[in-house]
Formats: C-alpha cells, sequence, structure tokens
C-alpha cells in the first residue's frame, strides 16, 4: 500500500522559513516524479513544485526563487525548504505522486504564516 506523509508544518513569522518532508512508502521512489501542492481552505489546491525522477525541478511562478524542492532517494523522502514566507501562503501543504495514471496524496501538514 502506498503512502504519502508529510511533516515539518508549524507556525512561522512573516520572512520566516519551513523544511517541509514527504516520507513515502509502497512506491519505488527513486522512480516516482514527487509534487508539492497547498491549499487554502476554501480554495483550489494549486501547484508548488514538482521534482522529476532524475531530478529536475520546476516551480510554480510565485515561488519567485524562495523555494527548493528535493529528494533523497536513500531515505525515500521529498523535501521542500521554503524562504521569505508571507502570510498569503498560509495553507496545507500536499506531497503528491502519480502512480499508474492514479494520484496519489497525503493527508498534509498545515503552514501558518503570521504577520
Amino acid at each position: 500500500q502506498v503512502h504519502l506523509v508529510e511533516s515539518g508544518g508549524g507556525l512561522v513569522q512573516s520572512g520566516g522559513a519551513l523544511r517541509l518532508s514527504c516520507a513515502t512508502s509502497g512506491i519505488r521512489f527513486s522512480l516516482a516524479h514527487m509534487n508539492w501542492y497547498r491549499q487554502v481552505p476554501g480554495k483550489q489546491r494549486e501547484f508548488v513544485a514538482r521534482i522529476t525522477s532524475n531530478g529536475t525541478t520546476s516551480y510554480s511562478g510565485f515561488v519567485k526563487g524562495r523555494f527548493t524542492i528535493s529528494r533523497d532517494n536513500t531515505r525515500n523522502t521529498a523535501q521542500l525548504q521554503m524562504n521569505l514566507l508571507e502570510p498569503g501562503e498560509t495553507a496545507f501543504y500536499y506531497c503528491n505522486t502519480n502512480l499508474k495514471g492514479r494520484d496519489i496524496w497525503g493527508r498534509g501538514t498545515l503552514v501558518t504564516v503570521s504577520s
């Protein structure tokens, strides 16, 4: 069974930083493309960042060089380093991968950015 478990969320002041982690099990992690999304309650989930199996990264425009996605194939984990966080980025952050056409999601971790 496939599991994605996010951790690292919490409360941070505006301008601060957090590092999120996504622990995976049940997949051949080294072959998986990994994504981070976020969702403000009541709004649509939006794409944040992606790292492919070979390490190619891509980001949503709002990241503007502040976030870095990475992966550790020895530990089957993906990370999202977020710097210069803004209050409007308070949201649940979700880890995601696609397995044989099926989207797999974690339960999310809450990031709260205070002004």
